[in-house]
């Protein structure tokens, strides 16, 4: 045996330390007592404690994290069996569950020359006592973890969801101060001042038992009792318990929690016990033959000494007296069961290494499982309380599906491990073409990764560079938006005692794709747009900027942005006022930011016309319905109301080239302003498909903004007017004239929208020529002084605004009115446990509800868990924005985010065990079984899916837990069967 105490062990000035722990792997410790005003916790490495000479090396650290997260001493540290996690738990009420972290390693601790060697951050605080945490341990598997605390209760917290409390366990009329766990996980020991031991059944936290007897004769009190279960999982042994007026530490058979036996020896009160990991064996008697099987335990005391047990001799094995100057507080083994480390009140820490011939062979893990299953049956771990492996199947089809979930699990990791074999190929022309097009990008600018085209898509790639140049030829890196990393913590690894630096042998996997196109300074990064077309603009010169790309509800803003670009010495009338999107592009980024500058003057045009209207309108008056929506021959949604909107109108000086959404053609749009032939002055839209002139038209009014598709051409006038074009140049319909210029303009297929500067909105579908939205005003939205953001129409003609203050709507015929699609600032959502999840989206039409979200929330990135709810909230807040993601993609008749929101939703009830609402869905799904008179109305279908597909697609699912749900998926699967 060997002895050592380290004098650089310690919390500075001679401060208390409560408690130690050893990692699993055994290249660190942590121990946790009293800072300078606060709890602290300090990771040390175990190296140079083993080896003098390491200890003598200054460039091996000694320290390698100190946290002083806790407000108040720290009293309690314990590892997971698996290393992943430190729990601690202090004087503050709290409890903290560490992880380590790659950020912040290599700096130093503020107000101190320690280096940060590892960085271990808090990952969950668990609020739940009332009073001082002075013990705790994890169960067998990481499955709980158990706290205890002066407010007389201990709490099981949910390992695997924290902060959910499993139950909190009540019954000590003390303050409980040790708790420990059966090694197969079936019972739980608890020990409190109230002179008794409790034993806990796990299956239904019930008490099995309560031991008084060997506590009567004590007095006075301890600061903690760390009691023990032996890894044999034969007998609990407590701390400070009495026998004929001495002090022992008590044996509680398992075997009807008898109290026959104790160790006894020290003088007095007996603090913490320990027992040694691993069930040892050797041969105890030389004449002996065969090894005998014990296991060790380690006893620390008030009276400064510590004493080691072997269960097979009737004496101890060690006997360290005036090991400490002060009580002993806390003793942990390593894992590998040869060495203790023990902590005193007097701010010292012991180490003692045992060779195995001194205290025995442990035997391996494997026969250990087999010995404990063998007398206990099987243990309770991560199986038994995360899933329903070992419940009593009722039927034959539960079976098939444990079965066939099975083999799909062994399946996906099969396809995962060759997809990390396989390296990424560049895709050709082809599979380009087939992977989606780009909506608002060239062939030429579209951006291509894996077969998939991200030239519109919020996620990047981080091993792709795209490469383009500036205007005087130098390289220009695109920048890619990097979202916060979900810092989960992994389990660390052994430490061992140096920093590494190695450089790869292979080349960089980082694809470069080199772009024709040069970039200017001052303009900012193009964002992902959706179904919007973009335009592509030339100054008054006809030369185009092909990189520069604008998005008509981009390009909306208010009158008094740009007014700081005037001369005052040339003045200009009303109209020329909006300035073309050339002369915004050379403004400065500082010039765009800056604060609108007010000007005194004569009031403008617009304003005058405004108050004319309001004089002239009667302050109280009844609106009334056209005679379409009378008769019943429209069902346009129609709204006769004044607005105090003044949204800035588009406008074109001279010439302006704008892109066409075609998904296979190069086509723009070509405007030509003031175009003199003779005395006559005309305004030009040609439309140009791959350099060729296929058709063009001329305008009275001066166009000032355009928008088209493959099957229709609309142009917006100065006279409030909208032309509108076939395919041919052909006149679909008389020019349209609105209440005002238009401020938005965007087509999609055979949908038209139109937003005039007065906030009125319009649709038409031009196939069948007719209005789907009439005059709906956005007032009911926007107030005045917030601006458009965005606006677009899907594929379905569904409307898309979204505001300057980061809210999104669209409207629906189906029940006249605005419904909220997306507001980044909702805290409800944000404390949804799928607030981050979104479908893959292979082009923004297949996911026009994840393109809205991911745009908005990247420029408000809110770090993970920053709302901090307990479970219930969580639960219920998880709930409603999963529903909410469910309607709004049926509102928006996006089937593919349809079917994936509806699949997490039933997901998430099977997990979390919600029986009522998940009936609801499946009934919903499955509509009546058998035929009457009132199940024709039932709608076997949903935005083009069958319902009872949808159904069959989700039963796998159920498997997640069948221990809830297995009589329901059996009844949902005969009616199936049945229909």
């Amino acid at each position: 045996m060997r002895l050592v105490k380290p004098g650089w062990v310690n919390h500075k000035d001679g401060k208390p330390i409560f408690s130690i722990d050893i990692h699993p792997d055994g290249s660190r410790f942590a121990t946790g007592g009293q800072g300078d005003d606060a709890g602290k916790i300090i990771i040390w490495n175990m190296a140079p404690v083993r080896d003098e000479t390491l200890e003598k090396n200054e460039s091996v650290p000694k320290i390698l994290c100190e946290m002083d997260n806790h407000l108040a001493c720290v009293n309690c540290v314990r590892w997971s069996s698996n290393g992943r996690y430190l729990a601690s738990g202090g004087d503050d009420k709290l409890v903290m569950i560490w992880h380590i972290s790659k950020i912040g390693v290599g700096g130093s601790v503020f107000g101190s020359d320690s280096k940060i060697i590892e960085s271990w951050r808090p990952a969950h605080t668990l609020r739940g006592h009332s009073g001082d945490v002075l013990g705790l341990a994890w169960s067998p598997g990481d499955v709980w973890l158990a706290t205890c605390s002066i407010d007389n209760t201990a709490i099981v917290w949910n390992a695997e969801k924290f902060p959910e409390q499993v139950h909190v366990l009540k019954g000590h009329t003390g303050l409980v101060k040790g708790v420990t766990w059966d090694p197969v996980g079936k019972y739980l020991a608890t020990q409190s001042d109230d002179k008794s031991l409790r034993i806990w059944r796990t299956r239904d936290w019930q008490q099995e038992s309560i031991v008084t007897e060997p506590f009567k004769e004590c007095g006075g009190t301890t600061h903690v009792l760390r009691c023990d279960w032996s890894p044999d999982g034969n007998y609990v042994v407590s701390a400070h318990a009495m026998n004929n007026a001495c002090p022992t530490a008590q044996i509680v058979d398992r075997d009807g929690w008898k109290t026959s036996l104790d160790f006894v020896g020290h003088r007095k009160a007996i603090t913490v016990v320990r027992f040694n990991p691993g069930i040892l064996y050797k041969k105890i008697k030389k004449d002996s033959v065969k090894a005998q099987k014990y296991t060790c335990c380690a006893i620390g005391s008030r009276d400064r000494s510590l004493s080691i047990w072997l269960t097979a001799l009737k004496r101890p094995l060690v006997v360290t007296h005036d090991l400490f100057t002060n009580s002993v507080l806390d003793i942990s083994w390593s894992s590998s069961g040869t060495e203790l480390l023990c902590c005193s009140y007097d701010g010292t820490v012991a180490f003692l290494m045992f060779k195995p011939d001194e205290i025995g062979t442990p035997m391996g893990k494997s026969e250990v499982n087999r010995l404990l299953e063998k007398i206990y049956g099987k243990s309770v771990g991560k199986n038994d309380a995360g899933n329903s492996a070992n419940e009593i199947l009722e039927s034959a089809d539960v079976l098939i599906l444990q079965q066939q979930q099975k083999q799909v699990k062994q399946e996906k990791e099969r396809v995962n491990e060759l997809e990390k074999r396989v390296e990424p190929k560049t895709p050709d022309n082809k599979s380009r073409h087939l992977s989606g097009s780009s909506v608002n990008s060239t062939p030429s600018s579209r951006s291509f990764y894996r077969g998939m085209d991200i030239s519109n898509s919020p996620f990047k790639p981080t091993d792709k560079q795209i490469e383009t140049k500036t205007a005087d030829g130098r390289r220009r890196i695109t920048p890619i938006f990097l979202s916060v990393q979900a810092d989960e913590g992994e389990v660390p690894a052994p430490y061992n005692n140096q920093i590494n630096f190695a450089s790869s042998k292979t080349g960089s996997t980082i694809q470069v794709e080199k772009q024709d196109k040069v970039t200017h300074s001052g303009l900012l990064s193009p964002t992902p747009s959706s179904s919007s077309p973009s335009k592509t603009i030339t100054d008054g010169n006809n030369k185009t900027s092909p990189n520069t790309e604008l998005k008509i509800d981009s390009q909306v803003q208010p009158l008094s942005a740009l007014e700081g670009t005037k001369t005052p010495s040339t003045p200009k009338s009303s109209t020329d006022k909006h300035h073309s999107h050339s002369e915004k592009g050379s403004l400065s980024l500082k010039r765009k930011h800056d604060p609108p500058t007010k000007k005194r003057g004569r009031p403008r045009l617009i304003d005058k016309e405004r108050s004319k209207h309001v004089r002239t309108t009667s302050p109280v008056s009844t609106p009334q319905l056209p005679q379409e929506a009378v008769s019943g021959r429209d069902t346009v949604h129609y709204v006769s109301s004044s607005s105090d909107l003044n949204l800035p109108v588009c406008h074109i000086d001279n010439s302006q080239t704008i892109q066409v959404d075609c998904t296979d053609e190069d086509v723009i749009l070509e405007v030509k302003n003031f175009v003199h032939s003779g005395n006559t002055t005309l305004h030009k839209i040609q439309y140009i498909n791959n350099s060729n002139i296929v058709w063009e038209q001329v305008l009275s009014s001066q166009i000032i903004t355009a928008a088209g598709s493959k099957y229709t051409t609309c142009v917006a006038c100065n006279d409030c007017s909208l032309s509108i074009f076939n395919s041919v140049g052909q006149k679909i319909l008389p020019s349209i004239v609105l209440n005002s210029k238009i401020s938005v303009l965007d087509v999609h297929g055979c949908h038209i929208l139109a937003i005039s500067s007065k906030g009125s909105l319009f649709i038409w579908n031009i196939r069948k020529l007719s209005c789907v939205v009439k005059n709906e005003q956005l007032s009911s939205i926007m107030k005045s002084g917030q601006q458009i953001k965005k606006a677009m129409i899907t594929n379905e003609g569904m409307p898309i605004v979204t505001l300057s203050n980061n809210k999104s709507f669209s409207f629906t015929t189906d029940i006249g009115c605005w419904f909220l699609v997306h507001d980044s600032g909702d805290i409800i959502h944000q404390c949804s446990a799928y607030y981050h999840s979104k479908p893959r989206i292979i082009n923004e039409k297949s996911g026009i509800l994840a393109s809205i979200q991911s745009s908005q929330d990247r420029s408000q990135v809110y770090p993970r868990n920053v709302h901090k709810t307990g479970p219930e909230i969580r639960q219920l807040s998880t709930l409603n924005h999963l529903e909410n993601q469910v309607h709004i993609s049926l509102q928006l008749k996006s089937s593919s985010e349809y079917k994936f929101w509806l699949q997490t939703y039933v997901r998430y009830l099977i997990k979390e065990g919600c029986e009522v609402r998940l009936r609801e869905v499946c009934n919903d799904l499955l509509g009546p079984v058998i035929r009457t008179k009132g199940s024709n109305s039932f709608q076997q279908s949903v935005l083009g899916m069958n319902k009872r597909q949808l159904l069959k697609e989700m039963l796998p699912y159920f498997s997640d837990n069948l221990k809830c749900f297995q009589r329901l998926y059996t009844e949902i699967q005969e009616q199936l069967d049945d229909t």
